[in-house]
């Protein structure tokens, strides 16, 4: 286009989401969109999909953003389809999603309107995004689109916002889109390293645990590289599940209960704990001590940023900078020591190993939620990806399902929200089409999103929806039995899930037993299409089984 030639800027707009990379635009268009959706209906590289509410357009979005590392671009209009964003908004930034929420709005310069519909949006979404911005000239939308993308993927990422009003979406003007910057993220202080790995090769018990912030390709792949050459034993957080193949001898257990498991066990035997990626939005792996600074295990933290110090995390050392490159230069320094005495450790993972066997055999019906977990993790292949809500089920997949690869096991662990398993699973299925998707939700989680099966058939996805049913709000109702209340509150009726996924012209079916539910579940494998599989789940052992006894523990052990 000719320099100095005006466009609008609702064209100029769409022309810098090109030049992003942008593949998808999730959204609910709404009267204050209509420049813009008219301008996207031109574009040849983005694709519009309607979803049918704003949440499960965020939540897809997204999860869009985990996979990829690009951020995911979801549309609203005003007042109530902005602030069916919030949800969404909030998971992005916890769980460090990059993710560009643009909401619509009545003109800023001149209304006829009155106040109808007016909220103030950037406000709102201010304290839950990581920038929020009113374009108030249509000259800026390539400096403030090129800003909002910058800040969503640079370390850690998160949601941010754009608000396009539609006189300025109308506007005449003649500036141009942005080009991406390359960014290269700053390496850790040389020193800082050194002190680490003095640490590690003082240490006699050390260990690993690799949280959120380890869940990228590169790190990975580091990591990998640094336990094969120490024999560093690690764990997992929820959400650093996959970055090491979990079938690695070394692997000790996932953390997903902050205390009493077996992955406690060796925790406490620990005497230098290294925390790659961690971070405060996830409930602790493990409690530090005022009291024990001295006498305590030295704890090293890894991370893009420093320690968020709280009462139970205070690390003693900080390296700070691109953690696999971290992670790389610890590797390259070290000298495993010949005094580590770590093998130990592992007989804790093997007692864990030895209790949970017998529960997953476990072959009732209603179905034993560990009996699930089994029955899931052999149904899918190495890279399949499962998409969980949020219910007390997620807590047994975290301890109980072997993840194998990065962002194959997706979960909550930040916001902890419920309704985003089955758009999380329309996401992973479109990003990764050839791939095999389960979305796995309570009956509650996911009656918030349900609508979003029309889209998932409307889409032509392939993705299981495996439903939990137990006719309540399970996870707190444990809890309320735990606090010794009384049953009341949390028990509903649900319609028939047959039924009602055929409404939507997918495929239902009913697990009848268990061994009715393995063939399910290699049924709807292999056969394309939107399935959804109601599954009743027997609840009554949670207490027993994720309350673990610690003074058992250590007598079987």
């Amino acid at each position: 286009m000719a320099g100095g030639e005006k466009i609008k800027a609702s064209d100029l707009f769409i022309e810098c989401l090109e030049e992003e990379g942008v593949e998808y635009v999730f959204g609910v268009p709404g009267e204050e969109n209509l420049d813009f959706l008219d301008s996207l209906s031109r574009s040849d590289t983005i694709k519009l999909i309607l979803t049918r509410h704003e949440q499960g357009a965020g939540f897809m979005a997204s999860t869009y953003g985990r996979h990829t590392g690009k951020t995911g671009v979801c549309l609203a209009t005003l007042g109530p389809g902005a602030t069916n964003f919030v949800t969404a908004a909030a998971y992005a930034t916890l769980g460090g999603m990059p993710m560009l929420m643009i909401t619509g709005q009545k003109p800023i310069k001149k209304s006829k309107q009155g106040r109808f519909q007016i909220l103030d949006v950037v406000a709102m979404m201010t304290p839950i995004t990581k920038f929020a911005h009113q374009l108030a000239s249509s000259d800026n939308i390539p400096s403030r689109t090129r800003e909002a993308f910058r800040i969503a993927e640079e370390e850690k990422p998160g949601a941010t916002h754009i608000e396009l009003p539609e006189d300025i979406a109308d506007e005449q003007t003649d500036s141009r889109p942005l080009q991406r910057s390359t960014v290269r993220r700053p390496t850790a202080d040389v020193k800082s390293i050194r002190q680490a790995v003095k640490a590690l090769e003082g240490a006699k018990c050390p260990v690993l645990v690799i949280g959120a912030g380890a869940n990228r390709t590169m790190t990975s792949r580091m990591l990998h590289q640094f336990i094969e050459k120490t024999g560093i034993p690690f764990l997992t957080t929820q959400l650093g599940k996959g970055v090491i193949d979990e079938r690695h001898p070394k692997f000790l257990g996932c953390a997903a209960l902050s205390a009493n498991d077996f992955v406690h066990r060796a925790i406490e035997d620990a005497d230098c704990i290294v925390n790659i990626g961690h971070d405060v939005i996830e409930k602790p792996p493990f409690f530090m001590h005022a009291e024990d600074q001295d006498s305590g295990p030295c704890v090293i933290h890894i991370s893009t940023k420093t320690a968020e110090v709280d009462p139970v995390y205070f690390p003693h050392i900080e390296v700070i900078g691109d953690i696999a490159n971290a992670v790389w230069q610890i590797k390259e320094d070290i000298v495993p020591s010949g005094s580590w005495s770590v093998d130990h450790m592992l007989s804790y993972r093997q007692a864990e190993l030895d209790h949970t066997a017998p529960l997953a055999a476990d072959a009732r019906f209603p179905i034993f939620p560990p009996h699930v977990v089994q029955q899931v993790r052999d149904s899918m292949p190495d890279d399949g990806i499962i998409c969980l809500d949020n219910g007390v089920y997620k807590i047994w997949f975290a301890r109980g399902y072997t993840a194998s690869q990065p962002n194959t096991v997706l979960l909550d662990n930040a916001l902890a929200t419920m309704g985003a398993g089955l758009p999380s699973a329309m996401a992973s299925a479109m990003v990764y089409p050839d791939r095999k998707v389960m979305a796995i939700c309570g009956d509650g989680g996911f009656m918030m999103n349900s609508q979003e099966m029309e889209t998932a058939v409307r889409l032509g996805l392939n993705i299981t929806v495996l439903i939990l049913r137990d006719d309540s709000y399970g996870m707190i109702r444990w809890k309320q039995a735990n606090m010794g209340f009384e049953d009341f509150g949390l028990t509903y009726g649900n319609p028939d899930f047959v039924q009602y996924a055929e409404s939507y012209g997918a495929k239902g079916h009913r697990v009848e037993s268990s061994d009715h539910l393995k063939e399910l579940l290699a049924h709807c494998r292999d056969t394309p299409g939107v399935h959804l599989i109601d599954c009743p789940v027997d609840y009554s052992e949670n207490d027993q089984i994720l309350n673990i006894d610690i003074k058992k523990l250590s007598a079987e052990v």
